[in-house]
C-alpha cells in the first residue's frame, strides 16, 4: 500500500495543515497515483492558478515487483517553472525534469514541488507499507 498526504503551502500559510489531502493505492502492478492541477486525471490536486504545477505533474506507479517509482512528467514547456526534491531518511535528492526515481521498498519520505518564482510549495508525504 502506498499512502500519500499532500499540502499546498504559500508563504502566508506556512505551517498550516488545514488543506491536507490524502490518497492511497494498493501495491499491485500497474496501480497509479497522480499529482497535478487536473482533477479528472489526478487523485491529489493543487489550486488551478498554481501554474508552476503541470496538469499532471507527478506520477507514482507500482511496478511488477510491487515497488513504487516516482516520475516527474514533462509538461508543455521545455523548461519547468518548479523544482522537485525527494527526501528519504534525511537525504535530499533532486528529481530531474522528466526523470524517474524508485521509492524505498518500505518506509516514508517527502516530495517537494517548489515554485521557482514565488514562495509556494506542494509537499507530498508518502508512506509505503509492504
Amino acid at each position: 500500500m502506498l499512502e500519500l498526504t499532500m499540502a499546498a503551502v504559500s508563504a502566508a500559510d506556512e505551517g498550516a495543515t488545514a488543506g491536507m489531502l490524502m490518497a492511497d493505492a494498493p501495491s499491485e502492478p500497474g496501480a497509479v497515483l497522480r499529482v497535478g492541477r487536473d482533477k479528472s486525471l489526478c487523485r491529489l490536486t493543487t489550486p488551478d492558478d498554481w501554474l508552476f504545477v503541470s496538469r499532471v505533474h507527478l506520477e507514482f506507479r507500482c511496478g511488477a515487483d510491487g515497488g513504487w517509482q516516482l516520475t516527474w512528467l514533462r509538461g508543455s514547456q521545455p523548461e519547468p517553472s518548479s523544482e522537485v526534491r525527494l527526501t528519504v531518511a534525511g537525504q535530499v535528492h533532486p528529481v530531474a525534469y522528466g526523470g524517474t526515481v524508485p521509492l524505498p521498498g518500505e518506509g516514508s519520505g517527502e516530495i517537494v514541488i517548489q515554485d521557482r518564482a514565488a514562495p509556494r510549495t506542494v509537499n507530498v508525504g508518502f508512506y509505503h507499507e509492504v
